[in-house]
């Protein structure tokens, strides 16, 4: 499986919304791999609002959505942690990404439990101890440690920004290893796990 999740469009150099619209043209499968059409969008104010409109949100099979400093000021702890609280009710969103940068901090206790309480998973990822957001890797451990405790959902990725580092994990997984998360915490341990999970959120949203 493979998830095509380019930045929202206030991201400087991020596509059109268009793009996002025109990703259905994709077929969801090519050569036996599965296709997941998504964004990562941008968390643009404190109200959690995202930088991709309702329309596209819905149409997508995934949704990420983070904090980034070219899309947003984050003035304080409270600020940040408001923020963040927001955007968990928002009902299209999948997962959380990155949030253990440090240009953003937060409560994590109040986000990792109300993350656990939504069943949204967090994600640790490998880019944060290796090259991107320097200063991350002591708050990544801090919220892998918090989602043992509140038995919380997670996902590992590379968060790669060049090509060799695709599928590594190794910091990452050793965080979360140490923190004591289980295995079942962890969303993208096989393609059905992460496909029932986004059908059941689907789902729950047609319901509301």
């Amino acid at each position: 499986m493979v998830a095509i999740t380019d930045h929202g469009p206030a991201m400087p150099g991020g596509p059109h919304p268009y793009h996002f619209g025109n990703l259905r043209v994709l077929p969801g499968e090519i050569g036996g791999i599965r296709i997941l059409k998504g964004v990562e969008a941008n968390i643009i104010n404190e109200d959690g609002e995202l930088d991709l409109n309702e329309y596209y949100l819905e149409r997508l099979d995934i949704v990420l959505a983070g904090f980034h400093d070219q899309c947003f000021s984050c003035t304080g702890p409270d600020i940040c942690t408001r923020a963040m609280l927001n955007t968990l009710d928002n009902p299209h969103i999948d997962i959380i990404v990155h949030p253990g940068n440090p240009e953003f901090p937060m409560d994590y206790e109040k986000v990792v439990r109300k993350a656990a309480e939504k069943g949204i998973p967090l994600e640790i990822n490998n880019s944060s101890f290796c090259g991107s957001r320097r200063g991350s890797a002591g708050n990544c451990s801090d919220i892998a440690r918090l989602i043992a405790v509140y038995g919380g959902p997670v996902v590992i990725g590379s968060d790669a920004h060049f090509a060799p580092d695709v599928g590594r994990f190794d910091n990452a997984l050793k965080t979360i290893i140490e923190a004591g998360i289980r295995e079942e915490q962890v969303l993208n341990i096989s393609v059905e796990k992460i496909l029932n999970y986004l059908a059941r959120k689907r789902n729950d949203f047609v319901g509301q």
